[in-house]
């Protein structure tokens, strides 16, 4: 499945690469800037953590002159008075402004390094709006952002993840060099896709997806599967043997009556007591007229 997104199938998409600190996530997202100028698209950067120079360093080889590159490295808080973009500058309408700045037959490519800078300084609805928004307005062909998973609470990154279509988490693979990559895709129908590869990525920046079967060894669970047991050092036991489930389901119950004991309650048999009543002159009762006694 990593081949299938890295050739840019999931047009009108937002793909974010999920890394942490065990293993950066930046060369995958190079690798996809450099697919997609290989596609002859154009590729709008939001740089806040790489510098430009640093970045077309390592595109070499590649289109570039389809690059466009936003300079939030420099002064990503607008302190010096004359930033080219910053943090707070994420909406709609600044970044439909700067897409529509370069004229290209194709709606463009644009590129979050990284989303984990704007969410220090932006709420998570706020920019969790502006992505939906632009991801709906036609804008921008795609979206793809990296973000970093360990930099932020679990419902910030859910949040995020949630409104993606599709999410790489990437992790140290078994070998020097390699890299799993855990992808949770969503198509339009809502049906969801769940694949793991194992990747390389080259000098050149392209990559190099491996089966899966013949280096992962023993599944590796996550951290959330390796969660204690609640009921794993309790004094009494929550669940029934087969013994005990059988003597269950053959116990009666005290207010279900069986067959037999509905006839014998309803049936009386002899030797058994009757109550016998009859009405005097003091009881008002009468069964043509019960409301007699009113003055009506």
């Amino acid at each position: 499945m990593l081949t299938e997104l890295l050739q840019g199938s999931d047009a009108g998409g937002f793909l974010v690469i999920r890394d942490s600190a065990s293993y950066s996530g930046r060369h995958l997202l190079k690798s996809f800037i450099n697919g997609a100028l290989n596609r002859e698209e154009a590729v709008h950067v939001l740089g806040f953590e790489v510098s430009e120079e640093e970045l077309k360093d390592e595109l070499k080889g590649s289109p570039v002159q389809r690059l466009h590159f936003h300079d939030a490295y420099s002064d990503p808080l607008g302190w010096t008075g004359q930033p080219t973009f910053t943090a707070y500058q994420f909406c709609v309408e600044e970044l439909t402004r700067l897409v529509g700045q370069t004229s290209h037959s194709k709606p463009a490519t644009l590129v979050i390094d990284s989303l984990s800078w704007i969410l220090r300084h932006l709420g998570p609805p706020a920019v969790c709006a502006t992505l939906h928004q632009l991801r709906k307005g036609g804008a921008v062909r795609a979206i793809i952002a990296l973000l970093h998973g360990d930099m932020h609470q679990r419902g910030t990154v859910g949040s995020v993840c949630h409104l993606a279509s599709s999410v790489i988490t990437v992790a140290p693979g078994m070998k020097g060099g390699d890299a799993v990559a855990k992808i949770t895709k969503r198509s339009k129908s809502g049906k969801v896709v769940q694949d793991e590869d194992i990747f390389t990525i080259n000098h050149d920046l392209t990559v190099v997806v491996q089966s899966k079967h013949s280096q992962l060894g023993p599944k590796q669970a996550d951290p959330e599967e390796l969660e204690m047991d609640p009921t794993a050092h309790l004094t009494f036991n929550l669940r029934l043997s087969n013994t005990e489930r059988e003597a269950k389901e053959k116990l009666a119950l005290p207010f279900v009556f069986s067959k037999e004991k509905k006839t014998a309650l309803l049936h009386s048999g002899p030797g058994s007591g009757r109550i016998l009543y009859e009405p005097d002159a003091n009881d008002d009762y009468d069964q043509e007229d019960p409301d007699d006694d009113l003055d009506v």
